[in-house]
């Protein structure tokens, strides 16, 4: 992908990257023991400017590209997939979904404060009944007055408890389906919110994901973003550019195993030579490598498209697709490539063979994208 980046793109994957390997990777191991999300990443990269990456200067962000942001997911996953995740939260999904449909109001308000790091947001669609199928989600919004009251539950909703605004979406009429839907922000000190539950995942222990509960919470009418009735909108539009997002997690995910193992198949010597001298050990690598790189031109693609100004919605889940296949397949090419030591916890690898099944099934599973796909190709 190198010779496709203009010389600033270049210079600036190189800065991130020696931001990740200066501030990130020191805690990465630490934090990922924890369990628990990383807030501290959070300063971390509001202080480098990264959560700023897609904002215009006029609300303190850096005025960059698609591909720009696509480039420091990829480098920040090549660390970590969870510090991806909360980087991809408050750079793209959360705050272009405000910029993109907010008033003015609402992007004075909550913008600037993103992207210095002072408010953490999260994006909750999913619920225990409503992950794929969106349109059926049964959280409700009823009007009272000038205000609204939200009812119902949220889950697996990266950072929740983290949050201090949440961008969440109830129907305000279940008769009207997905014409009901209708996307709110709302405070996280607002009186009826709770976070009753942090998930215990299989992957991305830095980040989190966590049940949300709303019970009476009543909000002002101020709080609607975009239209009434058109939250899909708001959701699918802020997906599109998530999923530029999650492949460079699947990217750099993938260049972490495949560089982790190229080193280890270099020193590890069976039969009285380096296991990499084995051509079935070769082949493996440069499968991986073929992978590696087939992604990364997928997710070039898809941003490129995005920044004309021009539908990407296939693009992106192209991108997002092939690239959670290729961390899956890559991972599990570096376990094997590893044998025993790659099942213990002293080696990565075997956080990332973890966080790659996470990459498949979150903001969009394989099948739904593969459906995607197939209608968009129909019509």
């Amino acid at each position: 992908m190198d010779s496709l980046l203009t010389q600033t793109e270049f210079d600036f994957r190189k800065d991130v990257r020696n931001f990740v390997k200066q501030e990130l990777m020191p805690h990465v191991e630490e934090w990922e023991r924890r369990k628990k999300f990383a807030r501290e990443s959070v300063k971390k990269f509001a202080d480098y400017g990264l959560f700023g990456i897609l904002v215009p200067p006029e609300y303190g962000g850096l005025g960059g590209s698609v591909t720009e942001y696509l480039l420091a997911s990829i480098e920040i996953a090549r660390a970590s997939t969870s510090l991806a995740s909360i980087f991809g939260s408050s750079a793209g999904i959360c705050s272009a979904a405000i910029l993109n449909f907010g008033t003015d109001e609402q992007k004075k308000h909550y913008v600037p404060p993103i992207v210095s790091g002072d408010l953490f947001p999260c994006f909750a669609v999913t619920e225990p009944a409503a992950g794929s199928d969106a349109a059926k989600l049964a959280t409700t919004a009823t009007r009272d007055g000038d205000d609204w009251i939200l009812n119902g539950t949220k889950s697996f909703i990266t950072g929740g408890d983290a949050a201090d605004v949440l961008l969440i979406f109830a129907t305000v009429d279940k008769s009207l389906g997905a014409k009901g839907i209708t996307a709110f922000l709302v405070d996280r000190d607002t009186p009826g919110f709770s976070v009753s539950k942090v998930e215990d995942l299989i992957g991305m222990h830095a980040s989190s994901a966590c049940e949300l509960f709303f019970r009476d919470c009543r909000i002002p009418g101020s709080a609607v973003l975009g239209e009434i009735g058109k939250g899909l909108r708001v959701a699918f539009s802020s997906l599109d550019l998530g999923r530029i997002h999650v492949a460079g997690q699947g990217i750099g995910l993938s260049e972490a195993a495949l560089e982790a193992s190229l080193a280890y198949t270099a020193d590890r010597e069976q039969f009285g030579q380096p296991i990499g001298d084995f051509q079935g050990i070769q082949w493996m690598l440069a499968d991986m490598s073929v992978g590696i790189d087939a992604a990364s031109l997928l997710a070039l693609s898809a941003a490129r498209k995005a920044e004309s100004g021009k539908p990407y919605s296939t693009e992106s889940v192209k991108a997002k697709l092939y690239a959670a296949e290729t961390a899956a397949d890559v991972s599990r090419k570096a376990v094997q490539l590893h044998g025993g030591y790659g099942c213990t916890r002293d080696m990565p690898v075997e956080r990332y063979y973890r966080d790659a099944k996470m990459i498949e099934i979150y903001e969009g599973t394989n099948e739904i994208l593969r459906t995607v796909i197939a209608r968009n190709l129909r019509s």
